[in-house]
């Protein structure tokens, strides 16, 4: 039986779900359905402002290849089939962040939070994110761009049927973070070039960081 984000609230709180210490540093998300050109961005982003660049999946990918029990633990549940729980995750950033905190100019979180529960556990839990950024492209788009680099990329999930499903995932539980965070959220279209997209990217970035004390 799935829980419900109360009950995922209550048992963070009552284990290590105190705030990290205080961030001075932006904390952006960043959001966009596969093939977006996310990726590309990130690495744009990283580029320019030395900002702390964060995989929930790289993490996950990371401790499984560390061996530790931890990572033992989340092989298994992979192994069945099951999804990771969502405060395995967040004790991965978390841990992340502080790792790094004294040295970082900035944290960039990279396709977190994929639903409104992760989102909610993230502010609660390590700290308030300053900007959320959305690449927005249409679905035709998306399937074009994968079916594409399904040429190349060799993996077994790269064709038509399978790439509408991911998309389909991907806009149902999308749309509720967007809502949830629209008064941080720049949506940007992302069927333009990487430098078009990069310039808008740049803009929002640039009038986060005016907002914090030099």
């Amino acid at each position: 039986m799935s829980r419900s984000a109360e009950e995922n609230l209550r048992d963070m709180e009552a284990s290590n779900g105190a705030p990290v210490t205080e961030i001075n540093v932006p904390i952006i998300w960043i959001l966009g359905g596969p093939g977006s050109g996310k990726g590309t961005q990130c690495d744009r982003i990283v580029a320019k402002y030395g900002f702390t660049h964060l995989s929930s999946g790289d993490l996950l990918r990371n401790e499984v290849k560390s061996g530790s029990p931890r990572g033992q633990e989340l092989t298994a549940i992979m192994e069945r089939g099951e999804l990771v729980p969502l405060e395995v995750v967040l004790d991965l950033i978390k841990e992340a962040i502080l790792s790094s905190l004294a040295s970082a100019k900035g944290f960039l979180i990279d396709g977190y939070p994929r639903e409104k529960e992760q989102g909610v556990l993230f502010e609660r839990t390590i700290a308030p994110v300053n900007l959320v950024i959305f690449y927005d492209a249409s679905e035709n788009t998306l399937v074009e761009r994968l079916l594409e680099r399904a040429k190349t990329s060799g993996r077994v999930d790269d064709n038509e049927e399978t790439i509408k499903k991911r998309l389909h995932t991907f806009n149902t539980h999308n749309d509720q973070v967007v809502q949830q965070y629209s008064d941080k959220l720049k949506k940007i279209q992302a069927e333009r070039t990487a430098n078009e997209i990069f310039e808008e990217t740049v803009q929002h970035i640039d009038q986060v960081l005016s907002t914090f004390v030099k």
